[in-house]
C-alpha cells in the first residue's frame, strides 16, 4: 500500500507494480479489459509527470548542498542544474504521451468487443438445437504424446484433422450411444485446453498427457437407446476414476485409458493397432 509520505518506499512499490503489469498484460483474455487498464495508465502518466517536476524542483532547491565526489560544490551545483533541466524536459515529453494515451482510451471506449466466432457459433447452436457430445477417441501416455507434439508443431486444428480419422460416422455414434460415452458438455479438467473446429471439439492437457476428440450429436429428440444414466457429466467418469452411475459397481466401469473399442469392454484390445474399419466391429481404434 502507498505511504503517501515516504518517496523511497512508494517509488519501490510503483516499480514493482509496473513490472507486474508488464508481465500480466502480455495476454488479454477479454479485450474489453484494456479500457480499464488504459484509464489506470493515464492516471499513472499524469502522476509520473508530477513526480518528474517535483524531482527537478528538489534538485534546484537543494543545489547549494550538491558537491562532486572530490567535494567541489560548483561542479555539484552544475550537475544539479543539469539534472533538473533533463527532468523538466522529460516531463514535457510526457505531455505528448498523456495526450496519445488519452486519445487511445477514447477510441478504445467506442469499441464493442464481440465474442470469438467459435463461441458465437457454439452459442447459436445451443439456442437452436441442444447437442450432446460423443467421444470419438481418447488417448493418453505415449499415444497422446505424438498428438501433443503435433499440436505444438502445427496447432490444434491439425490435431483435429488427424484424429478425425478415428471417426467412422454412424459406427462411432452407435458405439458411443451403446456404451455411454455421451456427454452434456465436453468434459474438461482445470488445466485442459479446448479447441473447436465445426462439430468437433478437442480437449487436451500437455501436463497430464491426454487428448480427447469429441463430436457434436443433436439431442433435440431423446434417443431411445440411452437414458439419463448414459449421459456422463463428471470428470471422474471420463477418466475412469468412478462409475458412470452411483448404482454401478466400480469394477464394471472400463477406464478411459482402456478404450480401444467402444463395443467391446471385456475383450483384450490391441493397444498399438492402427485404426481400422471392420464389418464385424462398430468400435474405433485408439492408437496412432
Amino acid at each position: 500500500m502507498p505511504t503517501f509520505h515516504n518517496p523511497l518506499a512508494d517509488a519501490a512499490e510503483a516499480s514493482d507494480a509496473l513490472r507486474g503489469l508488464a508481465h500480466a498484460s502480455r495476454v488479454f483474455d477479454n479485450p474489453a479489459d484494456t479500457y480499464s487498464v488504459l484509464g489506470d495508465l493515464l492516471s499513472g502518466v499524469r502522476s509520473l509527470r508530477q513526480v518528474l517536476d517535483q524531482l527537478g524542483s528538489a534538485h534546484l532547491v537543494h543545489r547549494g548542498r550538491a558537491h562532486d565526489d572530490d567535494g567541489d560544490q560548483a561542479i555539484g551545483a552544475s550537475e544539479a542544474l543539469a539534472a533538473a533541466d533533463d527532468l523538466h524536459h522529460a516531463g514535457t515529453l510526457l505531455d505528448s504521451v498523456e495526450e496519445r494515451v488519452n486519445a487511445a482510451m477514447t477510441h478504445s471506449g467506442r469499441i464493442a468487443w464481440h465474442a470469438p466466432a467459435q463461441e458465437l457459433d457454439r452459442e447459436a447452436v445451443s439456442t437452436e438445437a441442444p447437442r450432446r457430445w460423443l467421444s470419438v477417441v481418447f488417448l493418453q501416455g505415449s499415444e497422446a504424446d505424438e498428438v501433443l507434439d503435433l499440436i505444438n508443431r502445427d496447432g490444434p486444428d491439425a490435431a483435429i484433422t488427424h484424429l478425425r480419422n478415428w471417426d467412422y460416422g454412424e459406427e462411432t455414434t452407435d458405439a458411443a450411444l451403446e456404451n455411454g460415452y455421451v456427454y452434456e458438455e465436453p468434459p474438461t479438467g482445470q488445466l485442459d485446453r479446448v479447441a473447436t473446429d465445426g462439430d468437433y471439439t478437442l480437449t487436451y492437457n500437455p501436463f497430464m498427457g491426454h487428448v480427447n476428440l469429441l463430436r457434436a450429436h443433436p439431442a433435440a429428440t431423446p434417443d431411445p437407446t440411452i437414458d439419463g444414466t448414459d449421459v456422463v457429466t463428471s470428470r471422474e467418469a471420463t477418466s475412469g476414476v468412478g462409475p458412470l452411475d452411483p448404482s454401478t459397481p466400480q469394477t464394471e466401469v472400463t477406464p478411459a485409458s482402456a478404450r480401444t473399442q467402444h463395443g467391446s469392454v471385456g475383450a483384450e484390445p490391441d493397444w498399438f493397432a492402427e485404426p481400422t474399419r471392420s464389418s464385424e466391429s462398430t468400435g474405433r481404434g485408439l492408437s496412432l
